[in-house]
């Protein structure tokens, strides 16, 4: 793939260097464009522990030249109480698994080793490290950015791949209004556990928590991800000893939780977040400028699916913009409108959906919360409830991506 020419038309600038960016520079690198990543850091990598990855993720990264065989570990995935009652059992569709070649639907994954998988494939010369985006101005024909160290440069495109605080979406269109979700994320993984049934994932809750695992593959190696989900607020006050905290959310946990937890490094294998959003937007692109994953749609962990929608925003962004002359304002406003068709209403779902899950599970006082428990322990309305809201439309955007199809 060329990386070294910048020619006028086909210049892309990304700002930011985490998976969606990797994803977008990859898609339009393929498709013949010249491509800079500007990275704040001092090089691009991805941060947190393990991810699940669903089947258009895989099929896209398939797309991309890597090997998705060994890639990830699928699962069934149950929903429980905290003492191990069955729910409802996420169900495969078949005709995705035939269609796509892609057993399952979900995939644990270390999201380091997918990132790494993914930035083999963008030579070195297409990566800026140390370049923080600042600012930039549009021209008639052109947007010329500024980089914190002084630099600057002009594309004809940027693309805001920077994250949740996103200082090019922030100029593009304003006050982001982030809020804090009433949630809190552990998210933690380990090395493998004999006597875990294989391909097993469980998400549970009491009446305040979530805690589920996933199996995953790191590098090829079997292990496990973990995490638990509890109501916080901003400013909430961290506990001392997070492994303490966290053993006695799940003391009265069913297996094999407390099992992973003690298995668990805490210095290197667990990470917190504060779990922020921003309102659903109804552009993503301004002029020159265009967003993609966080920057535009940050996505709530009941999605599980925040990495992958950044690594397909980037696959349809430039889907969307194949072929065009980039100094073409019209033809540009074309390719994000079809960009933003093809994503902006799927995406939003998915960000309310996740948001209403966490709400219904964390900020529910006592007495409802114990009434909506009895409801999901001795009714399908959870069933429905995830069938209707998540997997109908998931499997409906699956099925529209056929040039990734198999059989």
């Amino acid at each position: 793939m060329p990386s070294q020419q910048w020619r006028s038309g086909r210049r892309v600038a990304i700002a930011g260097g985490g998976p969606g960016a990797i994803s977008t520079a990859i898609a339009f690198l393929q498709r013949g464009y010249d491509v800079r990543i500007f990275e704040r850091q001092d090089s691009c990598k991805a941060i947190g522990g393990a991810v699940l990855l669903s089947t258009p993720v895989l099929a896209i990264l398939r797309s991309y030249g890597i090997n998705v065989e060994n890639f990830g570990c699928y699962t069934v995935t149950h929903f429980q109480n905290k003492s191990g009652k069955e729910r409802v059992e996420l169900p495969f569709n078949p005709e995705v698994e035939k269609r796509m070649g892609i057993k399952g639907w979900h995939y644990g994954v270390l999201r380091s080793s997918a990132f790494k998988a993914m930035l083999e494939l963008v030579p070195e010369s297409v990566l800026y490290p140390r370049h923080e985006v600042t600012a930039y101005t549009e021209l008639e024909d052109s947007v010329e950015i500024e980089f914190k160290n002084g630099n600057k440069i002009t594309a004809d495109i940027l693309i805001a791949a920077d994250g949740i605080r996103s200082v090019v979406s922030q100029q593009a269109f304003g006050d982001p209004g982030l809020f804090h979700t009433g949630i809190r994320l552990w998210l933690a993984w380990c090395d493998h556990i004999p006597g875990i049934p294989e391909n097993h994932a469980v998400i549970s809750h009491d009446w305040q928590y979530q805690a589920s695992f996933f199996p995953m593959l790191h590098d090829g190696k079997p292990g496990f991800e973990w995490w638990v989900v509890e109501p916080s607020w901003e400013g909430k006050p961290l506990p001392e000893d997070p492994k303490v905290h966290l053993s006695t959310i799940l003391q009265d946990w069913s297996q094999p939780l407390p099992r992973l937890l003690e298995a668990t490094h805490f210095e290197t294998q667990v990470y917190r977040w504060e779990i922020y959003n921003r309102p659903s937007m109804n552009t993503w692109s301004s002029g020159r400028i265009v967003g993609v994953g966080d920057a535009v749609h940050p996505v709530s962990p009941y999605a599980a699916y925040g990495l992958g929608m950044a690594i397909e925003d980037g696959y349809y962004l430039a889907k969307s913009l194949d072929g065009v002359d980039l100094h073409d304002p019209r033809a540009v406003a074309a390719g994000f409108e079809l960009y933003e068709k093809q994503r902006l209403d799927y995406v939003n779902h998915n960000m309310e959906f996740a948001r209403s899950i966490g709400r219904i599970f964390h900020s529910l006082p006592w007495p409802l919360a114990k009434v909506r428990d009895l409801i999901f322990d001795y009714t399908p309305f959870l069933s429905h409830f995830m069938q209707r809201g998540y997997l109908k439309k998931s499997e409906e955007e699956t099925l529209g991506l056929k040039e990734f199809y198999v059989n």
